[in-house]
């Protein structure tokens, strides 16, 4: 692995002390870190390097540490005192990183700042020739949303693209790093029973669910300009369900991945705007009762305005018009202030074809699942039906759980992964751009639709599944939601 420079724009943030810096510290605890890899924080305020590391020092304290692995780690920081807008900082950032054998040429520009601000900071970092590779390599990470909309998400490519190469910029979708999302692959390709099962022969309907039992946490300011489709469903849920999707690809090079992820997002059905409704259902979290707690209603939430119809709650139908897929509905969903939080991909099977326990005192055959639950619990699943002890015929669901089910194992979590594919070069688990292009694409009709619509908004308990009109969107009586593994309800 090449020793190389992480240059964190943005590095007094909430998004660096929270969830970057300590995912590099878990990294150099495991010994996955180049030996003399630097870490560069760019930032405003007037510190020192000695007054950032007791910055990161301090807020690392709540994490278990090793002192002699965490001293290993804040000698490998830096601080860099510049203000984005400032022409002036630039080039002096250049000189600071090239001109001395303290930190590598090989440079990883991090952007953990306002999506509104990536285009500038770019055109900036090209404008001293920090983008061009003559000495070393260079590479610049996003972190979404990728845009606002279809038109923002080509806007900010073409600004991105003035400067950096597509092979330089890594989006990355946190998501992706879930061992359990990487585990779909291996379930799907390294499996050979599964795959003559795995299409529209065999397969009901797929759900894909992310529920969280938080509310907007201190970011109603960001959450109520985006809302759920944004925030989840045209990235995180979207790119599960092209993983689900998705044909064997010839190779596992990051290319062939996604050229088949691309494949499934361009097959999606297009939503007319006058089927909207047919396909998408919102709603806003009320008032309710998490846990024991009552909870305020979004509208009572800070920063929340009284007239607001963000969605908190979204619930998509999208049918793929392929020959594995066609007329097998995807049904996605997420949702804020849910009973419980959970991810989880629900593969529901057909009944059997023939009615041949309808005289017994079987009078229901419960279906087949295969459920991926990727959070708070990793887990693998698979539910059939075998015959109850006893001397009368009936049936009973067993289930047969991969061995780590329940367990959370000691790994790289997702981020943590992530981080060292930047390093490594590695593309597969990093979005496209003509994979974020699609995925717009998709939402984009619904969003558009729903602009127009801003007089009602449904709503639902705080604490519950979400509201029962969404299930509207199932095509057959016998579809239910899927919310948990342990969902007895179908």
């Amino acid at each position: 692995m090449d020793d190389c420079t992480y240059v964190i724009f943005g590095a007094t943030g909430n998004l660096a002390r929270i969830k970057l810096l300590p995912a590099l510290y878990h990294l150099d605890a495991a010994g996955r870190l180049p030996e003399r890899l630097k870490v560069v924080g760019f930032g405003r305020r007037d510190w020192e390097d000695e007054y950032w590391r007791d910055q990161v020092r301090e807020s690392l304290a709540g994490n278990p540490t090793d002192p002699e692995v965490l001293e290993r780690f804040l000698a490998r920081l830096f601080f860099f005192r510049g203000d984005l807008g400032e022409d002036a900082a630039y080039p002096a950032l250049r000189d600071y990183l090239l001109e001395s054998d303290r930190f590598s040429p090989n440079l990883i520009f991090y952007m953990a700042i306002r999506p509104a601000d990536f285009g500038l900071v770019s055109r900036q970092l090209g404008a001293v020739q920090l983008n061009r590779e003559d000495g070393g390599w260079r590479r610049l990470v996003i972190e979404k949303p990728f845009g606002y909309d279809l038109e923002s998400a080509e806007s900010l490519n073409r600004s991105l693209g003035k400067e950096f190469q597509e092979a330089q910029i890594f989006r990355i979708d946190h998501y992706l790093g879930k061992g359990t999302v990487q585990n779909v692959l291996v379930f799907r390709f390294a499996n050979l029973m599964l795959e003559p099962l795995w299409n529209r022969n065999y397969i009901d309907h797929v759900q894909i669910t992310h529920s969280e039992s938080l509310g907007t946490e201190g970011r109603a300011g960001y959450y109520d300009g985006a809302g759920a489709l944004r925030d989840m469903i045209q990235s995180h849920l979207l790119q599960l369900l092209t993983l689900v999707a998705m044909e064997p690809p010839a190779n596992l090079d990051a290319e062939s991945l996604r050229d088949e992820k691309v494949k499934v997002l361009r097959s999606i059905r297009p939503i007319p705007s006058s089927a909207v409704n047919a396909h998408a259902f919102r709603a806003q979290y009320a008032a309710g009762e998490i846990n024991g707690e009552k909870v305020s209603a979004y509208l009572d939430e800070p920063d929340v305005p009284k007239d607001s119809v963000t969605e908190t709650y979204v619930a998509l139908k999208l049918l793929i018009d392929n020959w594995r897929w066609r007329n097998v509905p995807f049904y996605l969903r997420t949702g804020k202030r849910m009973a419980k939080g959970n991810s989880m991909v629900s593969i529901r099977f057909k009944h059997p074809p023939q009615q041949l326990f309808r005289e017994t005192q079987i009078d229901r055959l419960k279906p087949n699942w295969i459920l991926l639950n990727l959070q708070p619990n990793e887990c693998i699943r698979m539910e059939m039906q075998v015959k109850q002890t006893g001397l009368e015929l009936r049936a009973e669901t067993t289930r047969l759980d991969a061995s780590y089910c329940g367990i959370n194992p000691g790994t790289l979590d997702a981020y943590e992964a992530l981080l060292l594919d930047v390093i490594d070069g590695d593309h597969s688990l990093f979005l496209r751009y003509d994979e974020v292009n699609w995925a717009w694409k998709v939402v984009d009709p619904i969003l558009k639709n729903w602009a127009m619509e801003r007089d009602y908004i449904h709503t639902y308990p705080s604490g519950s599944w979400g509201p029962p009109e969404a299930d509207r969107l199932f095509v057959r009586q016998d579809q239910r939601w899927r919310n948990t593994l342990e969902d007895e309800n179908d």
